[in-house]
């Protein structure tokens, strides 16, 4: 067994379900216990291990945010039901790469906190923290579906922007590829897209299904059913992205017409413009529709991520040094995306042979992970 296939089989059980994805929340009991996993590794490498008061984990070679360090490594939370390597690989990797590398290199590995918003909402939000993109108080009172706010799950108020994150001199977060496009094992990140999470809120009149005329009815689910296939429409007409894959519905009841559906869209595209066009159609067809159901609908943006270019010059070099690594860009976004404008960072992506991302058959080969290893290791080297 490779001793890529040792350590990432140490991790692989925590926080599985019955569907084969798992389910890694942010601070819940398999992200803690993968925390745990994180200062046992850091321990056995004599690393030191720091929070940031955001939430952050790192594991620091030489003294903690030490000027001209290099820091690498990625998240644990997970999507729903998401897959495995979505992050966690870049944690796996980062460890291994780091024991072939000189010893007297400055090198720094994090886990950042909820990074997909699957519990909180706000992805990144580690990072953002991190990065005084997101305002402490705020953060502190997101919510889970529980009503549990972060500042409860965190134990305590987040700190905010971290002055030191200054010192580091560059990032490169390892992850597995969400697409299909890379012929060999690992490629380098060129672009992000810009992309974002708009809360829609479509209010109607609740009433009996038995009862109320279909002439009589303020059914916020039509409008929402619009707005869906509108969404779609837009997207592929403009060659973006739109996805709808969350909603709530009050009262959610079999034989009631809803009172509210509450959905979330999802919307991204190869640059800023496009992307503005796309949502404002969608809200603009939405709002006419709603016109003629009797219904109103409120949009709030809950996130907005501008498109993000990673350093040019960081990324040719990262090229060359993996024998002209091809460089391509995402769709998908990242806690590199977010350090990317207060620090030169690249990202390393490993061959997805099915493209799958978000789901229990998300899947990186072994040798293509081993790869990955030696690959970052090459570039940790490099940089430090």
């Amino acid at each position: 067994m490779s001793s890529f296939a040792k350590l990432w089989a140490e991790i692989a059980p925590i926080g599985r379900a019955g569907s084969g994805g798992y389910l890694r929340f942010a601070l819940t009991e398999p992200e803690l216990t993968l925390r745990d996993w994180f200062r046992a590794q850091a321990s056995t490498r004599d690393m030191t291990v720091t929070e940031d008061g955001n939430g952050n984990l790192f594991a620091w070679r030489g003294e903690p945010w030490a000027p001209g360090t290099v820091l690498t490594g990625s998240h644990f939370d997970s999507v729903p039901h998401g897959g495995g390597y979505d992050g966690p690989l870049g944690i796996v990797s980062a460890f291994l790469a780091i024991d072939k590398t000189p010893h007297d290199r400055k090198i720094g590995i994090a886990a950042f906190v909820e990074e997909e918003g699957g519990r909180f909402g706000v992805p990144c939000l580690g990072s953002r923290l991190l990065t005084g993109a997101m305002d402490p108080e705020k953060a502190a009172a997101l919510t889970d579906r529980d009503g549990i706010s972060f500042g409860e799950a965190l134990g305590k108020q987040p700190k905010g922007q971290i002055a030191e994150l200054a010192n580091i001199k560059a990032v490169v977060e390892l992850h597995i590829e969400q697409g299909i496009a890379l012929q060999t094992p690992v490629g380098v990140a060129s672009a992000i897209w810009p992309h974002g999470r708009w809360r829609m809120d479509f209010q109607g009149v609740g009433d009996h299904a038995g009862t109320t005329r279909m002439t009589d009815r303020r059914d916020p689910m039509l409008t929402f059913a619009f707005t869906v296939l509108a969404a779609n429409k837009e997207a592929r007409l403009s060659g973006a992205h739109a996805t709808v894959g969350r909603v709530q519905v009050e009262p959610n009841a079999t034989n009631a017409i809803p009172s509210l559906v509450r959905g979330w869209l999802d919307a991204r595209a190869a640059d800023t413009a496009t992307l503005d066009k796309l949502v404002d159609e969608v809200v603009r067809k939405a709002t006419e529709r709603a016109g003629r159901d009797g219904t109103t609908l409120a949009v709030t943006p809950e996130s907005v991520t501008a498109e993000v270019a990673f350093d040019v010059p960081l990324a040719e070099r990262l090229s060359r040094v993996l024998g002209d690594a091809p460089i391509l860009p995402t769709g998908a976004g990242h806690d590199a995306g977010v350090l990317s404008g207060h620090v030169p960072t690249a990202m390393l992506f490993v061959r997805n042979p099915t493209g799958v991302s978000h789901s229990p058959a998300e899947h990186a080969s072994d040798a293509d992970c081993e790869a990955g290893v030696e690959a970052l290791a090459t570039v940790l080297t490099d940089l430090s």
